[in-house]
């Protein structure tokens, strides 16, 4: 006869959840010795998931004290009241950790897409994006897929305005060439390009839409060398993903 007994619970969770609760009821704010005394932790494990759920913005650092950060009431707060980056950077980090591969949330800005969000492969080989950083929009996948979403008037301005680089042998720079590359996004939702900004880089991006509106690309650049068939279509099934969660 199969048990009905509870699952025993995850003992890091649980650690993770008394740090929390510990520093909320202290709203003056604690020191790092405090919390270990008092939930009977090493200072040495404390430490690191201290400085974890500082960087995640769970808990704030004032000098020596531990408060109370903004992250929890991004925890409360209604989705559609978050900023786009708050709301978009949890998918990024399921990304990143499902694939260990390179994965951002990129934005129009002008002729250029941004990198709002991202994370960095831990893998030894890997593109790093850096958080700010711009790109001509024709020569990486995000920027394609937010070429396809331009209206008509729009898509003709930008041919107008722009004289599109040459980054690698393989960067696709004339609007016809282009055009066709845009008319496959809207059929099948996604881009891929194959070392067309970085050599060695390829490049996979879908739309990103909250409520049916066009907001961004979900995207991860993965070394030439590992994007085999096998990993084309795990990304291709993380991004999806990824964009269907958000819309």
């Amino acid at each position: 006869m199969a048990s009905s007994a509870a699952p025993p619970p995850v003992k890091s969770a649980l650690r993770t959840l008394d740090v929390i609760e510990f520093v909320v009821a202290h709203r003056q704010g604690v020191v790092a010795q405090e919390i270990a005394s008092a939930l009977g932790i090493p200072v040495s494990s404390l430490s690191y998931l201290l400085t974890t759920l500082a960087d995640r913005g769970y808990l704030a650092r004032e000098g020596r004290r531990y408060l109370a950060g903004p992250g929890l009431e991004r925890l409360r707060a209604p989705q559609e009241a978050l900023p786009l980056a708050d709301r978009v950077a949890p998918l990024v980090r399921a990304l990143k950790g499902e694939l260990n591969e390179t994965a951002s949330f990129m934005v129009q800005r002008g002729w250029e897409v941004e990198a709002i969000v991202t994370e960095a492969s831990d893998q030894a080989l890997r593109y790093a994006v850096d958080p700010g950083t711009r790109r001509p929009l024709h020569a990486l996948a995000s920027g394609k897929v937010i070429l396809a979403a331009l209206p008509e008037a729009d898509l003709a301005r930008y041919f107008a305005e722009t004289t599109r680089a040459v980054f690698t042998p393989a960067t696709r720079t004339s609007e016809a060439d282009l055009c066709a590359d845009l008319a496959g996004i809207a059929a099948q939702g996604i881009a891929i390009a194959r070392e067309e900004a970085t050599v060695g880089i390829v490049g996979t991006a879908v739309p990103a839409r909250i409520d049916g509106q066009f907001v961004g690309a979900f995207s991860v650049a993965v070394p030439a060398v590992r994007f085999d068939d096998a990993l084309e279509a795990r990304v291709r099934a993380a991004l999806m993903r990824a964009a269907g969660a958000l819309g």
